[in-house]
């Protein structure tokens, strides 16, 4: 068994030690089986050192091994290489097309206020920006890619389709930065917390490290030497999915967190911006690894909502937390498509209705609720209303709770049939359907255009 499978990647078994050696294997065995989740989460990360790490039988390239010490500046880069795209043509004058793209690793803050490695790409694009001004730039935050290091979005980027014996990890993003790319427009992808650093898990949908990332992936791009980039550059953000809770969580901690920034405008698409009720939208359906992906990553984080999960898990709970830890999309939906969260606790009732019934684990969940502060900017939410992994419902509500704090909010409900039941359809479909809505009201906002509120539409709109 690899290293990585071995430390793989659940918070509630082995620690994500990094490079042990036999010693340590031992002692933390003996650590482990007095006191589980202590020393899960005492044991401290070794970020140094050079054996490979091999997620689900997918070695991880060096570059994602973070130091041991990192910058005292968030956004500071730590180090950057060339990005060979995996679809890239040699443009006429001599560029590939379309663009030029370079690894991020960079530093930020999490949401226990420690330092953290995140990686990412910058791709320089070979189309000229017609829209005006210097050439801006979009910080992109990927959609559910997985919780594995091999499912990073910068991976994606360079492997479009990942295909091994052991996982499928798809770069379906790939269409929505080239289309950024083809509009003249800079591209920054952020990796998030965990996700491709090989240090620790990644912590999937949590608010606060996800819009720390993006915002010190604007940060990190310009401090690239050899791009078109300028003080001048206006900025965007941009994300569907766990992405649109990435760019919302962003545009409404910018203020406190990223000043400098000065957000021309925000598109988050169909937004998870209450957990609660996201859970209940992903349990029992195709993409039910996700809720183990979400439980796995606050468990990391907070403590009161850890101790409910191990309190409540059973054996076979625990086991698909792990197994699911080093999983893409693809795999989770092969692995745990329509899984119950009810066959993996002692009780029987689902991990949500546990959660819920548990005011320190609920509370925990609330911390994660976005549309508590008003967003930076002009920002379009766009929502399927036949949305049912990530219900509809709330992702209106956080338009309606955007508009009652006074931000500029364009709110799009996108109308199409039902599509099928839990299996991911009317969730993906707008994705697609909504994109070049997306784009267009984007680019507007970094050509200067002015944007118009509809919040007035909110009593009328689905």
């Amino acid at each position: 068994m690899s290293r990585k499978d071995s430390r793989s990647r659940s918070t509630f078994s082995t620690p994500p030690t990094r490079r042990p050696s036999a010693r340590t294997l031992r002692a933390a065995a003996v650590a482990v089986t007095a006191a589980v989740c202590v020393a899960a989460y005492a044991a401290p990360a070794n970020a140094d050192g050079t054996e490979p790490v091999v997620s689900r039988g997918t070695t991880i390239p060096a570059f994602y091994n973070p130091p041991a010490q990192l910058p005292a500046a968030n956004g500071e880069l730590i180090r950057t290489e060339p990005l060979p795209l995996g679809l890239s043509l040699p443009g006429l004058d001599g560029r590939p097309m379309p663009g030029t793209a370079t690894r991020l690793m960079y530093r930020t803050t999490d949401s226990n206020g420690q330092p953290a490695a995140v990686t990412g790409a910058y791709i320089e694009p070979s189309a000229s920006w017609k829209g005006g001004g210097a050439r801006p730039l979009v910080a992109l935050a990927s959609g559910t890619m997985g919780q594995g290091d091999q499912c990073a979005p910068s991976l994606a980027l360079q492997h479009p389709l990942a295909l091994t014996p052991e996982s499928v990890s798809i770069g379906y993003e790939t269409l929505s930065v080239y289309r950024l790319l083809s509009a003249g427009v800079a591209v920054v992808v952020t990796d998030y917390v965990g996700l491709g650093t090989t240090d620790r898990l990644h912590t999937y949908v949590n608010r606060v490290d996800e819009g720390h990332a993006l915002l010190d992936a604007v940060r990190a791009a310009h401090q690239l030497p050899a791009t078109s980039l300028t003080a001048d550059s206006r900025t965007g953000l941009y994300g569907y999915s766990q992405g649109g809770g990435a760019s919302a969580s962003a545009a409404e901690l910018q203020p406190s967190y990223a000043p400098e920034i000065q957000l021309a405008g925000t598109y988050a698409g169909a937004p998870p911006a209450d957990l609660t009720a996201t859970m209940k939208g992903i349990d029992g359906s195709a993409l039910a690894g996700a809720l183990a992906w979400s439980i796995n990553g606050f468990a990391q984080a907070d403590a009161d909502l850890r101790d409910v999960v191990e309190a409540n898990i059973n054996e076979a709970g625990r086991a698909a937390l792990k197994d699911a830890s080093a999983m893409c999309v693809g795999d989770a939906i092969l692995g745990y498509g329509f899984a119950k969260s009810s066959k993996w606790t002692t009780t029987g009732k689902s991990l949500g209705e546990i959660i819920a019934a548990e005011p320190k684990a609920q509370a925990a969940l609330d911390k994660q609720r976005i549309g508590t502060l008003k967003p930076t900017g002009p920002v379009r939410v766009a929502t399927g209303i036949q949305d049912d992994i990530v219900p509809h419902a709330q992702a209106r509500q956080l338009a309606v709770d955007w508009c009652r704090k006074g931000g500029n909010v364009t709110y799009d409900a996108v109308i199409l049939p039902n599509l099928g039941n839990k299996i991911l359809t009317n969730h993906m479909v707008p994705l697609i359907t909504d994109q070049g809505d997306a784009i267009s009201w984007m680019t507007d906002r970094l050509a200067g255009e002015r944007a118009t509120s509809n919040c007035w539409s909110m009593p009328i709109q689905p």
